[in-house]
Order: structure tokens, then C-alpha cells, then sequence
């Protein structure tokens, strides 16, 4: 059997960051959880990651610090962003930052499987997962 993908998510509202760990875990995710982008990016250089899920607002290094120091490793590493701070201008938009989706918070846990099986080139789930 081969190995579940491993999604990262870097959220600092430990909630929303247990409810989604939660949820993908149960449709055959392996999921790490960072309260930061510091302690994202230790996991991120000692463990093989498939796709980052994160929030823009954070302490000690927030969403984009940590998605620009990530893409430097592996610019071809999905990214899903969930914020309630995104503004027309950012620069998230540029090409340069793709693959990578941007959603508003709330965010359905539904919104963020079906993207990252997207991404990660997955079937589409049944209509209950």
C-alpha cells in the first residue's frame, strides 16, 4: 500500500488547525500540525511533505516569510492558504507563487480535501468524504 500523502498545515489557532488536522486525517491523510511558520519550516527540512495548508497571519514568521522560504526549497510544493487578512494586492497572486490556492476564512475542511486532492493529483473523493 503506498504511503498516504503528508499535508503540513501551519496554523496558530489550535482549534481551526485540530478540526482540519481531524478531518483529513480521517480521509487518509498523514497530517503534521505547526502552531508557526518557524516551527513549519523545522518540519518542512526534516520530513518529506506533499502540500502545505497555512494561515498568512501568525507569530514568529507568518504564511508568506514561510511559503517564500519554502518555495526557495521546492517551488513545486502545493500550497493552500486560508486567511482572513488577504488583500487585492498581495503578492501571493503572481504566478511566481504557484501551484497555490488562496481561500477566505472560514474555510470548509470539504473546500481545502477537495483542493489538495486536486493538487496532489488525487481521484476526486465519493460524495460523503
Amino acid at each position: 500500500m503506498p504511503e498516504p500523502f503528508h499535508i503540513l498545515i501551519a496554523e496558530d489557532e489550535v482549534l481551526a488547525a485540530m478540526a482540519l488536522e481531524d478531518f483529513l486525517s480521517l480521509r487518509g491523510f498523514r497530517v503534521s500540525v505547526a502552531g508557526n511558520g518557524i516551527e513549519a519550516l523545522e518540519r518542512f527540512a526534516r520530513e518529506k511533505i506533499d502540500a502545505l495548508v497555512t494561515d498568512l497571519r501568525m507569530p514568529r514568521m507568518d504564511g508568506h516569510a514561510l511559503i517564500r522560504e519554502i518555495r526557495q526549497r521546492d517551488a513545486e510544493l502545493p500550497v493552500v492558504v486560508m486567511t482572513g487578512y488577504l488583500t487585492h494586492d498581495s503578492d501571493l497572486t503572481h504566478d511566481r507563487w504557484k501551484p497555490l490556492e488562496i481561500f477566505s476564512k472560514p474555510v470548509n475542511p470539504r473546500t481545502i480535501h477537495a483542493t489538495l486532492q486536486r493538487m496532489l493529483g488525487m481521484p476526486p473523493a465519493t460524495a460523503d468524504a
